[in-house]
């Protein structure tokens, strides 16, 4: 054969071959840590009403929704403040 061995390439194949799996095994773990990244940042939208909220806050939404009189509102603002 006029081109030797395809599987003798004088060592040069195995080096290419290592750099090829390393590029791969950073590729699919880019890949991996992109999904997981979207997931945790579009879980973040999606939590619990009150959570990051103060106190103080979360009384004067539910006072203007109606929930609590004023003077409960007033009481809760003693109690917090």
């Amino acid at each position: 054969m006029m081109w030797g061995n395809m599987w003798n390439m004088g060592g040069v194949g195995w080096g290419w071959m290592m750099f090829g799996w390393i590029w791969m095994v950073v590729f699919w773990g880019a890949i991996i840590w992109l999904i997981v990244w979207a997931i945790k940042r579009l879980s973040q939208g999606q939590q619990p009403a009150g959570q990051g909220q103060s106190p103080l806050d979360i009384a004067k939404a539910r006072y203007a929704r109606g929930e609590i009189t004023r003077e409960q509102f007033e009481q809760l603002k003693r109690d917090l403040g």
